[in-house]
């Protein structure tokens, strides 16, 4: 897809679920490449390359700050 640019990588499906729900929420074009290859065989995540976030040049800042924000510790939702 063109103008799209990797946001995150992520190894197992789980790990990005709350930020999932948070991107439908905000209507951000966003897609996981290798989701499904990595649902099917997930030990091989890290030879596929991780599961990556990609999202429209547009949106990767926001994308970014959203990102930041799970990830800080006194967050209640975080990122694993």
């Amino acid at each position: 897809m063109q103008g799209f640019v990797v946001a995150a990588v992520f190894t197992y499906p789980h790990e990005f679920a709350v930020l999932k729900h948070i991107l439908e929420q905000r209507d951000i074009s966003f897609f996981f490449e290798n989701e499904t290859m990595i649902s099917v065989l997930p030990f091989h995540s890290n030879a596929i390359g991780g599961i990556r976030l990609k999202v429209h040049q547009n949106d990767f800042d926001e994308v970014q700050d959203i990102i930041n924000q799970l990830k800080d510790k006194n967050d209640h939702l975080k990122i694993v």
